[in-house]
C-alpha cells in the first residue's frame, strides 16, 4: 500500500443525532516538536511523540464533513491544499500533493458541493487548502462555499506581525473576497441549526471552535485548542498560541463538559485518532474511540 491508499484509508464517519459527520486526512506533514508542546521539556514529550533528527514530529491535517439533516455539506477547516509555495512546502516538510479531492470523495462528496467552510483560523495548514492554482494569484478550490471566519481572525490575518507573518498571507485571502463568499461573524453564533461556532482565542484572538449538538449528542471540534490526544493534558500548549493563558481556561471549561455529556472529538492534527471520546485516565482525561 502506497501512501495515498494508506490515507485514504484512513476515514470514520459518526451519526450524531440526524447529522453525519466523516472525517479524513487531508496530508501528513511535521512541525517542529518544542513548537507543539511549548513550555514542556522535550524528555517529557518525546516519551509521547518520537522526533525526528531535526526535532521535527509527524502530524496530518484531520478533515471534517458535517451533513445536515436538509443535505447542506460544512467542511471544518481545510488542510494545506496545493497553492503552496516554496517556502511553505519547506516548512511544512510536504513532498507529496494534497488528497483533498480524493479524501472528500471517500466519503462520497465533491468540491463543488461543499456549501460552507468554516474556518476555525486562519494558519496556512488550516485555511491554504481553500486555494487553488498559483499561490500568488489563487482561485476557490470551495466555488460554491460560504467562508466562515471570526472578525478577529481576518483583522489578524490580513494584519499579520513579525510572529505571525510566516503563518498569514493576506494576498491569497482576496481570493474570497472577490468572489463575495466571506461571512464574518463576532463570538458565538449559531451559523445553521445545530452548528454552533464559538470564539476561544488562545492560538490565536480570533480562534473558533464548532459545536454540532442532535437529539442529545455532540461533536466538538476546536482545532489547535486539542490538536492532538496529548493537548487534553491542560498544561501543553503549543508555544506559537498567542495567548496560551486563553487556551488553558477554554480547556478547563469545555473538557469537563465534554467528558459529562460523552462528546465526540474532533483532533485536527493527531497521527493516531481522527474523532474520540474522553475517558478517565490516571491523572488526566484521555481519549478513546469512538
Amino acid at each position: 500500500m502506497d501512501n495515498a491508499e494508506a490515507l485514504l484509508s484512513r476515514t470514520q464517519t459518526v451519526r450524531i443525532g440526524e447529522f453525519s459527520i466523516g472525517a479524513f486526512v487531508e496530508r501528513e506533514f511535521r512541525l517542529d516538536g518544542g513548537t507543539m508542546f511549548g513550555v514542556i521539556p522535550r524528555v517529557m514529550w518525546e516519551k509521547l511523540v518520537i522526533p525526528d533528527e531535526k526535532n521535527t514530529v509527524a502530524m496530518q491535517t484531520n478533515l471534517f464533513v458535517v451533513t445536515t439533516p436538509v443535505g447542506d455539506k460544512v467542511l471544518l477547516d481545510s488542510g494545506l491544499g496545493d497553492a503552496l509555495s516554496d517556502f511553505d512546502r519547506k516548512m511544512y516538510a510536504v513532498t507529496t500533493p494534497s488528497n483533498m479531492t480524493a479524501g472528500l470523495a471517500a466519503l462520497g462528496h465533491k468540491p463543488e458541493e461543499i456549501n460552507w467552510v468554516i474556518l476555525t483560523h486562519l494558519h496556512t495548514d488550516h485555511a491554504n487548502g481553500v486555494f487553488a492554482g498559483d499561490p500568488d494569484d489563487p482561485e476557490l478550490f470551495f466555488p460554491n462555499a460560504t467562508y466562515i471566519v471570526q472578525h478577529a481572525e481576518w483583522e489578524s490575518a490580513n494584519h499579520p506581525n513579525e510572529r505571525t507573518a510566516a503563518v498569514y498571507y493576506p494576498g491569497r485571502l482576496v481570493a474570497i473576497t472577490k468572489a463575495d463568499r466571506l461571512k464574518l461573524v463576532s463570538g458565538t453564533r449559531e451559523i445553521l441549526p445545530g452548528i454552533t461556532v464559538e470564539q476561544t482565542g488562545g492560538h490565536t484572538s480570533g480562534h473558533q471552535g464548532v459545536r454540532v449538538e442532535s437529539d442529545g449528542e455532540a461533536f466538538v471540534y476546536y482545532a489547535d485548542i486539542f490538536p492532538s490526544r496529548f493537548h487534553l493534558k491542560t498544561p501543553f500548549v503549543a508555544s506559537v498560541d498567542t495567548h496560551p493563558l486563553d487556551t488553558l481556561q477554554i480547556k478547563k471549561k469545555l473538557l469537563p463538559w465534554c467528558h459529562e455529556n460523552n462528546t465526540v472529538i474532533g483532533f485536527d492534527h493527531d497521527t493516531e485518532y481522527l474523532m474520540g471520546r474522553l475517558v478517565q485516565g490516571k491523572k488526566w482525561l484521555d481519549v478513546g474511540p469512538v
